[in-house]
């Protein structure tokens, strides 16, 4: 994804519109990304600054591309390609090998004189001697944890141009909506998708039924009471790529320009953005993968099913994580808290109380446990969720004669 600085957003009545390449105003951009990909394709070995440079060069005498799309087209490319992360710290162990055995020759100087003996190069070839390694190698390795000095290992997995000039226009939508206070999307066609990749993201959400076919689904955004959490911000922009996988929906946000104000930004699913991202993973969270993994085909003859349908009351509407289903035919439904604030909490809690008769559980993390402590219909965890205190926990629902078969 693209940093706030690479964002170009336009602002203009009070509507928003994010940065977007279109196939009739930008045709000549396609070149270009032919070129770039080249840069990339042909530059495995290459360090990243490098790489950059040519692309800078590029798209150096273009008069519509201004240093946030350069940068934004790099940020793109190397997110897209893969490059030597030194993840064992061995950059930093060779400098202080090297700048030891360099030490004790100081001051190095290009030709010998009457003062001093050593050579720069003759210094290399000692270094190089002593920790039996080519200078070549060792001057590649010397700094390869600083990103400019990264080495490409293979290049982007982008197919040709259109794919890099879509990727940007994505990419644009995302760093638009760090700035997004609320959104709210209406659906008709893929609700249900709709709503369990916003859920598999981990985002806060609130639906609404509309009729008996359309939806509202409402979400709070990063810059909203979580605008102090990147983490929840970088979740919300992921979410975007999904959503443009599905049909028949218009979205609404509202964003703070930076001055300060308000303005909003409407996209559909007919504006033309397309989805890059393979199918989203078939739990929410860790913490919904180990659940599952641990519950087994059956618990004291509870089955937990992936599954749990859609429920209405009035015009709410809630989609449980799990359904819990024993053999006798008694039902209840499982819903997992995991990204939380005290309101979205409050909130979920009333959104459950509407549906009392459904024998709904909640799971609580047990960093929440002043906000609610255990009892019926509640679940706490810490970091994972046990598949006996669920069943418990639903066994003192039946007790209560709550549950019906």
């Amino acid at each position: 994804m693209l940093t706030s600085d690479q964002c170009i957003i336009s602002f203009h009545h009070g509507v928003a519109s994010p940065d977007k390449l279109t196939r009739r105003t930008h045709a000549h951009y396609v070149p270009y990304a032919e070129r770039m990909l080249a840069v990339y394709r042909h530059g495995v070995g290459r360090i990243r600054r490098e790489l950059h440079r040519a692309v800078q060069s590029i798209l150096a005498d273009e008069p519509d591309c201004d240093r946030r799309r350069v940068d934004a087209f790099c940020k793109l490319l190397d997110d897209a390609g893969d490059f030597d992360k030194d993840k064992h710290g061995e950059a930093s162990k060779l400098r202080v090998k090297v700048f030891s055995l360099a030490a004790k020759y100081h001051p190095l100087v290009t030709a010998v004189d009457t003062m001093f003996d050593r050579t720069e190069a003759e210094v290399k070839s000692l270094i190089a001697s002593e920790l039996r390694m080519e200078w070549p190698v060792i001057d590649a390795a010397l700094y390869a944890d600083v990103i400019d000095q990264q080495r490409l290992n293979a290049p982007p997995t982008l197919e040709n141009p259109a794919d890099l000039l879509s990727r940007y226009n994505v990419a644009q939508l995302q760093a638009c909506l760090y700035r997004a206070t609320h959104l709210s999307i209406q659906t008709a066609t893929d609700f249900a998708a709709i709503v369990r990749r916003a859920k598999l993201c981990g985002l806060l959400l609130d639906i609404r039924r509309l009729d008996t076919a359309e939806h509202r689904i409402d979400l709070s955004g990063p810059a909203s009471i979580l605008r102090e959490s990147r983490r929840y911000g970088i979740l919300f922009a992921r979410f975007i790529p999904t959503l443009l996988a599905c049909r028949g929906w218009q979205l609404r946000a509202s964003l703070i320009t930076p001055w300060g104000r308000t303005a909003e930004l409407r996209i559909t699913s007919e504006d033309g953005y397309r989805s890059h991202l393979p199918p989203p993973a078939s739990f929410d969270s860790e913490v919904e993968r180990a659940l599952a993994g641990k519950w087994g085909e059956s618990r004291n003859g509870w089955r937990l099913l992936r599954d749990a349908g859609i429920l209405h009351e009035g015009q709410t509407t809630f989609v449980p994580d799990f359904m819990l289903k024993h053999e006798d035919g008694r039902e209840a439904f499982l819903e997992i808290v995991g990204f939380w604030t005290p309101e979205y909490l409050d909130a979920k809690r009333k959104t459950i109380a509407k549906f009392a008769g459904r024998n709904i559980l909640l799971a609580v993390p047990k960093r929440t446990a002043k906000v609610s402590a255990a009892g019926i219909g509640v679940v706490v965890y810490k970091t994972r969720i046990k598949p006996e205190e669920v069943v418990e926990a639903v066994e003192r629902m039946d007790l209560r004669g709550l549950l019906r078969p």
